[in-house]
This record gives structure tokens, C-alpha cells and sequence, in this order.
């Protein structure tokens, strides 16, 4: 068994498209609508083929007033880039885009080389080697 795919609520939809087609070199596919529930998506695939993230939007759906406190649930899911070098270099580009950088690379004390950036709407990427 593995995870198919992790969904995200977001608000501007083209937008965190754009980040994870930017940054993480996803492959969109084409956007799904449903007029009747006014809900659109997006489902991106990963050069290195696994998981899918899907991206969705709905009006009605609430936005997440405070980025540094964490909740009960889903707080990050993690991209594996294939090395620290990787890990590094990726870093330093979401800095120099001007995205907040809430974790600097480290290795943990459970072993993972990584770093912890917000998307452009808060969610937590870990990015690991």
C-alpha cells in the first residue's frame, strides 16, 4: 500500500499551482470543475512518480488565520528532493523569492536532512534530501 494523494484546500488555486509547478517541478493535470458544488481542482504529479498532491478550491471553504500555531491533524507533508546539496540550494531560492523559512536545513535527530518552508498560503513542505 502507499498514499495516492494528499489533498489541500487553498484560495487562489492557479497560484499555489504555479508555486508547486515552480519550485517542485509538478506536473498539472487539467483542472476538474463542478459547477453545481462550485468546487475546481487540480491534481499534480511528481517527475518521480508516487504520491499526487491535489490542489482544491471551494468559496466557502475557511482560511487559516494564524500560520505559527499548529493544530491536531495533517501539519506538513514532506518532498524529497535526492540531496542535501538539493536541499540547501532549494532553501536559498524560497528565501531569495521572499517565502518565509520556518525550519533552516538540519539533519534531525531522527536522521532526515531537511527544511521547512510555508507555501504561499502556509502550509508546512518539509524538504528532504
Amino acid at each position: 500500500m502507499r498514499i495516492e494523494h494528499l489533498a489541500i484546500w487553498v484560495k487562489d488555486l492557479d497560484a499555489m499551482k504555479r508555486f508547486y509547478v515552480t519550485y517542485f517541478d509538478a506536473v498539472p493535470g487539467e483542472m476538474y470543475h463542478n459547477p453545481k458544488k462550485d468546487f475546481n481542482s487540480y491534481f499534480l504529479s511528481f517527475k518521480e512518480g508516487g504520491s499526487r498532491l491535489e490542489l482544491m478550491h471551494r468559496p466557502d471553504i475557511a482560511v487559516r488565520q494564524n500560520e505559527s500555531i499548529e493544530f491536531i491533524g495533517i501539519t506538513h507533508f514532506a518532498i524529497s528532493v535526492g540531496s542535501k546539496g538539493k536541499v540547501d540550494a532549494l532553501t536559498d531560492r524560497f528565501r531569495d523569492s521572499g517565502f518565509k523559512i520556518v525550519g533552516e536545513p538540519r539533519t534531525t535527530g531522527d536522521g532526515y536532512y531537511e527544511s521547512v518552508v510555508l507555501d504561499p498560503e502556509k502550509n508546512r513542505i518539509e524538504i528532504t534530501e
